[in-house]
């Protein structure tokens, strides 16, 4: 076969491993714009695979929807704004604990196509999927789970009815053998379940066990979003073995505690850094939005808080930002960076912000923002590790200094792994 690659990625880069293993023919189309893809005849190829971030097209198939039709397993599907990545990672620790081989790929990192060959009926996928992913495609998971949706991509998208519609697919082709989970607090989470023939979960729960309320305190990561994300995991694993989520909890009681309690976070997902002086550091730099922003935010509501946050200006309307910024009761100070600082700072209280041309300067100012309270306000606690060396470690009362930038880092750094990975060394550098 011949196949051709549009765009040289992740994706890109896995479907041209996969098929030049097969000895198909491979072309690569990389640096291009889209005026260039109307100009190009493909008529010549079996195959054209699009990057996720290129408009379907006639002709044109992807490696989510080339996946969904080889795929041998059963498919946990995830969509949503925020908290795709913590969920499926939840989900894929569950069903790990209590014995099922399990497959974790998609927009997490891994090419779903990367793991094709290696598997079974008796496996299972979890993937977390995107709007992009999800855009043209014809085929719905066995289980799927519907996370908060708010308006994002829509640079890319058609406006906010197109980012909807692409992330309905997860659900639109379902069955009455199907389970759909669902985040029934927001409007469009609720609209795409609307679009499911599925069986339906929701959640927040409210009418729970004790014993499912002490599970969900054995999470390893902090704030109520994360207990909400457990939840869906929960019900979207109950839901793949057919079970009421009560009796997946106490059949698998201990098996799901120990997991929980293992789960540290993904990284640059509201992840602990380390303790210095009694303030807790934390890394949220995929925060590149206001609805990760308000997220990690409220994680500390019952903590005084210094927060950085600012990056790259994409012209949007930053109201939303500045209320969740402004308006936190427990709010220190905020260090604006990046190239919406000012936009921010703009009609604010000065005595709330400083602003900073550096992440360098930034983390400085934190740190001493942070460190003005008393001793008694900040004291940590001195724990020994497994070689008996001794270090600082968090006493979960103290102030914490929080990168969650709810902004693109282009501004400043190549992404927001190199940001994240920046505020993490300098944090680390403190003495």
């Amino acid at each position: 076969m011949k196949i051709a690659v549009l765009g040289y990625g992740k994706e890109g880069k896995a479907v041209e491993k996969y098929f030049s293993r097969r000895g198909d023919e491979v072309e690569i189309f990389d640096n291009f714009t889209l005026d260039d893809l109307k100009g190009i005849d493909f008529s010549g190829y079996d195959m054209v695979f699009r990057s996720p971030s290129v408009h379907p097209r006639e002709g044109f198939t992807s490696v989510t929807r080339y996946f969904f039709e080889k795929c041998p397993a059963p498919i946990i599907g995830v969509t949503g704004t925020k908290g795709k990545g913590t969920t499926c990672s939840l989900i894929t620790a569950i069903l790990q604990a209590i014995g099922k081989k399990t497959y974790l790929v998609g927009n997490i990192g891994k090419p779903a196509i990367d793991v094709l060959d290696d598997l079974t009926s008796s496996d299972v996928v979890v993937y977390e999927m995107s709007s992009f992913q999800l855009w043209d495609l014809e085929r719905s998971p066995k289980v799927a789970v519907v996370l908060r949706i708010e308006a994002d991509h829509l640079n890319v998208h058609d406006g906010f009815d197109d980012y909807v519609g692409a992330k309905a697919n997860i659900a639109r082709h379902q069955t009455v053998d199907d389970t759909l989970v669902y985040f029934k607090n927001n409007k469009w989470s609720v609209k795409v379940a609307e679009e499911s023939s599925a069986h339906k979960l929701a959640y927040p729960l409210h009418d729970m066990s004790e014993k499912m309320r002490n599970l969900l305190n054995c999470l390893g990561v902090p704030g109520e979003h994360n207990k909400e994300n457990a939840e869906a995991a929960l019900l979207a694993v109950a839901g793949f073995l057919c079970l009421p989520v009560e009796d997946v909890v106490s059949e698998y009681y201990e098996e799901i505690a120990r997991a929980f309690r293992d789960f540290k976070g993904l990284p640059h997902h509201i992840e602990y850094v380390r303790t210095l002086n009694g303030v807790d550091y934390y890394d949220d730099s995929f925060s590149a939005s206001y609805p990760s922003l308000d997220v990690a935010i409220k994680a500390f509501a019952d903590r005084p808080l210094v927060l950085i946050a600012g990056g790259k200006d994409r012209g949007l309307n930053l109201t939303m930002e500045k209320r969740a910024i402004f308006d936190a009761p427990n709010l220190l100070k905020v260090i604006l960076i990046g190239e919406t600082r000012q936009k921010l700072a703009d009609g604010e209280d000065a005595e709330k912000y400083l602003l900073s041309n550096s992440l360098e300067r930034a983390v400085v100012s934190a740190r001493n923002e942070a460190e003005r309270l008393s001793e008694n306000e900040r004291a940590g606690r001195m724990v020994q590790d497994a070689n008996g060396e001794s270090y600082e470690a968090s006493n979960g009362t103290g102030p914490v200094v929080l990168l969650s930038p709810g902004a693109a880092s282009f501004d400043m750094f190549k992404d927001f792994y190199e940001r994240g990975d920046k505020f993490k060394e300098l944090v680390k550098e403190l003495k």
